[in-house]
């Protein structure tokens, strides 16, 4: 793979400048994100799975026609360029602003028509460490797709699968929750569709790309890129990322098919505010779908 030429700072920079910048923008990250979910009428839940207490807003009724699942990225992992954050808890989480927007968009999500929501946030993230004792900065560094991380947010899905009873189950995941939502779909033989924003999608790739440590502990999506071609998926991009540049999803849209497709939204970089688009893009038909098929099958 030969990746284009783009003026850039190391990876491991540009998440150290993001955490700084997003530490001044709020206080504690819970009551931030349970202010944000409740004048949505999400609640927050915590799922016990073992090895992990995972934090969940739900918003929901029981046997819905879909279950949309957001899973969040891979947060605040690094308060500088060489020390790590000792809470990946995200103070502004992308994650859980894509679920709300789903859910206050007019085409979207409300319970009334059939759907529920889910957002789960990844080990270790906003449930305090005093509960979680197999914390430690390993799972949000080099182990943040593990597969005791992939198991924990399995089980926690499964719970939820079983409570409401979806006839469908829809997996949403921005940056490195693109990842975990591609590992997990792998695993599971319910998975109706794949949606990624800015998603990691190979994370050896990428690490490459920054020249920063590569993390042999975690899972690598597109490495079962073949067991998730028949699920029909719709990857975005940033036309500006300069932290998972298009070309990592192109490569993994190379190994699935002709059921994946790519959409580069323009003007839009990693942190961009996606939840303020995302309405439009959710609209986006999937690939190997009828609503494709009637639309004449057209992707970008």
């Amino acid at each position: 793979m030969r990746l284009p030429f783009l003026p850039h700072l190391p990876y491991r920079n540009l998440l150290a400048g993001l955490a700084i910048l997003l530490a001044g923008c709020a206080g504690d990250p819970l009551q931030h994100a349970d202010g944000l979910a409740s004048g949505a009428a999400f609640q927050r839940e915590e799922i016990d799975t073992g090895r992990f207490v995972l934090t969940t807003y739900v918003k929901a009724r029981p046997a819905p026609t879909v279950l949309r699942v957001y899973i969040e990225g891979d947060g605040r992992a690094w308060l500088s360029r060489t020390q790590v954050s000792p809470d990946p808890t995200p103070h502004e989480a992308m994650g859980l602003q894509l679920a709300l927007s789903d859910a206050r968009a007019d085409t979207a999500t409300d319970t009334a028509n059939g759907t529920a929501l889910l957002y789960l946030a990844r080990p270790c993230q906003f449930t305090p460490m005093a509960r979680n004792p197999a914390c430690g900065p390993a799972y949000w560094t080099g182990l943040r797709y593990a597969p005791e991380v992939v198991d924990a947010m399995n089980q926690a899905l499964s719970q939820y699968v079983a409570r409401f009873k979806p006839a469908r189950l829809e997996l949403v995941g921005y940056s490195g929750g693109g990842a975990i939502a591609v590992l997990l779909a792998a695993r599971r033989q319910d998975v109706s569709a794949i949606r990624t924003i800015a998603g990691n999608l190979d994370h050896v790739a990428v690490n490459r790309w920054h020249q920063v440590s590569q993390m042999p502990g975690s899972l690598n999506p597109i490495d079962v890129a073949q067991r998730v071609r028949t699920i029909p998926q719709r990857h975005f991009s940033g036309a500006d990322d300069r932290v998972v540049p298009t070309v990592i999803t192109r490569d993994f849209l190379a190994q699935t098919g002709a059921c994946a497709a790519l959409q580069v939204v323009p003007g839009m970089a990693h942190e961009s505010d996606w939840p303020a688009i995302w309405p439009g893009l959710l609209r986006q038909p999937l690939p190997c779908t009828s609503h494709t098929a009637a639309a004449g099958g057209k992707t970008q």
